[in-house]
């Protein structure tokens, strides 16, 4: 911004926004489990290398407009590259969208709240981190327990049809594997608490 005094320029201000104190430490945990970070900024080349700098992120696209964000991110896409896009912000709202998932900072504004597929909560940054790791968690133990559950009831169903066991012994299974998932739910939840 320009200053003046009686209408002649006396100087200039440069003004930005600071960054969040976990993010440094959010971005090279990030990169140690192989992602690989990118920021994707409406900021002009100078402030968005500054920040990159600052935070670790070695690929920066700037002076990038809204809809130009979802279109980088859909020809990441099409490169058969997961994307997950992380803001806060009302200019977000359609790269989140067209994200595989969307992530809204909690505090951020409520277009991007709607738009996101997973809101973190506060103003942590590291809550990133954390929510990675529960989604991969979830997905583990939600594989494990399809598989559980298709196995038993798969060979009871077959069992009884080929006359193997009475109808009754397959029920009996089929509630043995019901305990069984619900065991391996409720032992990942009291193993991850003792972590």
């Amino acid at each position: 911004m320009l200053v003046a005094v009686d209408g002649q320029a006396a100087g200039v201000l440069a003004l930005a926004d600071r960054l969040k104190p976990d993010v440094q430490n959010t971005v090279h945990t990030l990169k140690r489990l192989g992602l690989v970070p990118i920021l994707i900024t409406g900021d002009n080349e100078r402030t968005a290398q500054a920040v990159a700098r600052a935070t670790g992120i070695e690929r920066v696209l700037s002076e990038v407009l809204p809809s130009q964000k979802a279109a980088e991110i859909r020809r990441l896409q099409e490169q058969n590259v997961r994307v997950a896009m992380v803001s806060d912000g009302i200019n977000d709202a359609a790269a989140l969208m067209q994200a595989d998932v969307g992530i809204a900072i909690g505090a951020g504004m409520d277009i991007a709240i709607e738009a996101a597929n997973v809101v973190l909560v506060g103003q942590r940054l590291r809550a990133l981190v954390d929510a990675r790791e529960l989604a991969r968690r979830s997905y583990q133990l939600t594989f494990a327990n399809v598989v559980l559950a298709l196995s038993f009831n798969g060979l009871g169903v077959l069992a009884a049809i080929t006359g193997a066991v009475y109808p009754a012994w397959a029920m009996l299974a089929m509630a043995f594997s019901v305990s069984v998932v619900l065991t391996n739910s409720f032992a990942g939840r009291l193993l991850s608490r003792q972590k």
